[in-house]
């Protein structure tokens, strides 16, 4: 597979967890202007396979690469120029602003005495607006909710100013409103320059709206990689999911929903992940 205009490649990558293989043989390209969504049922690999695409974690086979090299030539500071992770679980062990906490997010940038600048607070300052968060710039990042903290995080990703962002579950403890501006705003973010996203998401019919691509992992090392609505049909989920979904339609709006006879079909699924 071609990979030079490729931000992001993996290359016969294959994951492990214990003696489950989670991924297998994975030969994928993430172009520049794609939003790719990463989804599958709870422990089906999503956030191995973010964390290995970042690379924090080693595959068990093949690997992974950015601007057509692979990730363990890069050297630290350069590779995080190029690719920004927001991890799921996001913690402050401190008091801070918001916007001291988004800044850190600049840290590759900073050149000197490694103090940050006008262009850097302009850049914090610019990610804040981007999610409706400017009036959270003095605040205490420890007073903020679940979801409000969320919000921040994504924010200091796109401070980092990588064109490939890496994001595990960013739509968690968001409430509908804030998911699908969020999302409003990583498409915005998208269409500039050469940029690309790489998302887990469990809203399958949100990604089917945001995403253009989708990767579906099915959690015993399968998975499907290409268009979003061509990789995220009722028949595929529903084997991914282990639960019956149908597509319903109205008008031009489509949605997966959850099909009647779910319990035979759980049996059935369950007997064939047996054998």
């Amino acid at each position: 597979m071609k990979t030079a205009n490729a931000l992001l490649a993996t290359q016969a990558l294959t994951l492990r967890a214990g003696t489950r293989t989670l991924v297998e043989n994975l030969t994928q390209c993430f172009g520049a202007g794609e939003i790719w969504c990463v989804a599958g049922a709870n422990g089906a690999g999503k956030t191995t396979l973010i964390a290995t695409l970042a690379g924090l974690r080693a595959p068990a086979a093949g690997h992974v690469e950015i601007d057509g090299m692979a990730l363990r030539d890069w050297k630290p500071v350069q590779l995080a120029q190029r690719r920004a992770l927001m991890p799921q679980d996001v913690r402050d062990a401190f008091s801070a602003s918001v916007l001291d906490i988004v800044l850190l997010n600049r840290y590759p940038h900073l050149a000197g005495w490694g103090w940050d600048s006008d262009e850097d607070r302009a850049a914090a300052h610019a990610a804040l607006a981007q999610l409706g968060l400017e009036a959270f710039a003095a605040r205490d990042v420890l007073s903020l909710s679940g979801g409000e903290r969320q919000r921040v995080a994504l924010a200091a990703v796109l401070c980092q100013a990588a064109p490939l962002l890496l994001l595990d579950e960013p739509l968690a403890h968001l409430d509908l409103h804030h998911q699908i501006a969020c999302l409003e705003a990583l498409r915005q973010w998208v269409r500039v320059d050469a940029r690309s996203v790489v998302l887990s998401c469990h809203d399958l019919n949100l990604a089917r709206r945001y995403a253009t691509h989708a990767l579906l992992l099915d959690g015993r090392g399968g998975c499907w990689a290409g268009p979003v609505r061509d990789v995220l049909t009722a028949e595929r989920a529903s084997e991914a999911f282990g639960h019956p979904l149908t597509l319903i339609r109205d008008g031009p709006h489509e949605a997966l929903v959850p099909a009647l006879g779910h319990a035979a079909f759980s049996l059935h699924t369950d007997a064939a992940h047996e054998r």
